[in-house]
């Protein structure tokens, strides 16, 4: 039998002050990271990192690496999603800020190509496995946090808390790939790229000065109590009690991650990649577009929180769900035009409502498939590993699909985006927590 849900801890529970900025602090950094990644492997590593010559190569391997990184993500979520249920969520939360920020910050200080020969790939996949690591616990983890510290009552708008980070990070970042691509090509592709890479060392020194004032939960601290009086042994620890008992909850948060991460990742990396290479579109078009969705986005993220405590979390999953497919088609109508009004349309309304719609709503429903003794565990390991069979992948996939097509079409990307939809609707609609009905 599953696990009991608690939803009844602290019924008039307030968040300690700073919880809000500690978890949005590092979920921001974590997307600065990783969005600056993506558009920078779409954009510039095929030509810093990989041999001259066949530049549609050079991008597949540079978005390759990409995907390599969510290799380790679930190494990373469910190591560290276990450690969390053991040790304390707070701990284990600066453990990993610090793990990614800095592997991060390191990549801007990597030798080129040019100057390394096959060294400077190399590195640049090892520091992007250990990014992954660290990202791996960073977004489940802070949603436990989230989620443990709220009032019952808000719960959805607290749970939004780790989705405005991302969209924080979101528009910093797309905002430095925006201007940075508006100045001239060389000192992109020589010494600019690396600029906002190595602003991650200063993100990781305030982010972590935040994180440390944080007090741990109450849930976990009442987990640390109940264990004083509980045998030890393998059938008590967090891996093993997930799988015994909160396999189908897992199951849920698995489906939901694959769908949704492969959305979001083709919205937001694809897109780049196709309106440049495919499109002839100027970069700074793309990059500028994704920067108005996430000034959007971060708007939309707290509204969606909002009305997850009026009508249920799980209903908001199903309306994104069902936009996804609606838009599946329609988004690259927009890009194909080629004009930068209608690209930043499909942008906005892909990546600035529908997607944080979605990720603002999952806080809350995620993490109440779980009992507290196994949450950090089952949101690191559920979405880690459903984040990378698809997040990882889809881009990729996109790619390979618009390569094989002689005149570069689109529709079976769109499919991608309804096979995604159909994982997001059908994983929210086999809701494990006590609470189904909302």
């Amino acid at each position: 039998m599953p696990s009991v849900v608690d939803d009844s801890v602290g019924t008039t529970r307030k968040a300690p002050r700073g919880v809000g900025v500690a978890v949005v602090v590092g979920s921001a950094l974590e997307w600065f990271d990783f969005y600056l990644y993506a558009s920078m492997a779409a954009l510039v590593f095929g030509h810093v990192f990989f041999p001259p010559g066949n530049d549609a190569a050079a991008t597949m391997a540079s978005v390759a690496t990409f995907a390599v990184g969510f290799l380790a993500r679930p190494i990373g979520g469910i190591v560290f999603g276990a450690l969390g249920d053991r040790i304390g969520r707070k701990k284990v939360l600066s453990w990993t800020f610090v793990l990614m920020g800095v592997s991060s910050a390191g990549i801007g200080l990597l030798p080129s190509y040019a100057s390394a020969g096959l060294l400077a790939p190399v590195l640049l996949v090892v520091l992007r496995l250990v990014q992954g690591l660290g990202a791996g616990a960073e977004f489940g983890g802070a949603i436990a946090v989230a989620y443990e510290h709220a009032d019952p009552r808000k719960r959805g708008r607290q749970g939004s808390w780790p989705a405005l980070g991302v969209n924080v990070g979101l528009l910093v970042s797309s905002l430095a790939v925006a201007g940075l691509t508006t100045l001239d090509k060389e000192f992109l592709h020589g010494f600019g790229w690396r600029i906002p890479f190595l602003a991650s060392f200063l993100l990781v020194g305030v982010g972590l000065w935040v994180r440390r004032r944080v007090p741990e939960t109450p849930e976990f601290e009442n987990l640390v109590r109940s264990r004083k009086n509980r045998p030890r042994g393998w059938a008590n620890r967090p891996l093993v009690k997930l799988f015994r008992s909160d396999w189908r909850a897992l199951a849920v948060v698995m489906v939901i991650t694959i769908g949704y991460n492969g959305v979001s990742y083709v919205f937001k990396t694809f897109s780049l990649a196709y309106l440049t290479n495919f499109r002839g579109v100027p970069a700074n078009i793309g990059a500028l577009g994704i920067s108005i969705a996430s000034g959007t986005a971060i708007v939309t993220v707290p509204i969606a929180g909002w009305i997850s405590d009026r009508i249920g979390a799980k209903k908001v999953v199903v309306a994104g769900a069902v936009a996804t497919g609606l838009l599946a088609f329609p988004f690259f109508w927009l890009l194909d035009t080629g004009t930068s009004w209608f690209i930043w349309l499909g942008l906005v309304l892909a990546t600035g409502i529908v997607v944080p719609a979605m990720l603002s709503a999952q806080g809350a429903f995620l993490a109440k498939q779980f009992p507290a003794e196994v949450r950090s565990t089952g949101l690191g390991t559920g979405r880690e590993v459903g984040g990378a069979v698809s997040g990882g992948l889809a881009p990729l996939a996109a790619l390979a699909i618009v390569e094989a097509s002689a005149t570069h079409a689109t529709w079976g990307v769109s499919l991608l985006f309804v096979a995604g939809a159909l994982c997001i609707g059908l994983g929210a609609l086999a809701d494990q927590s006590r609470n189904a009905l909302n």
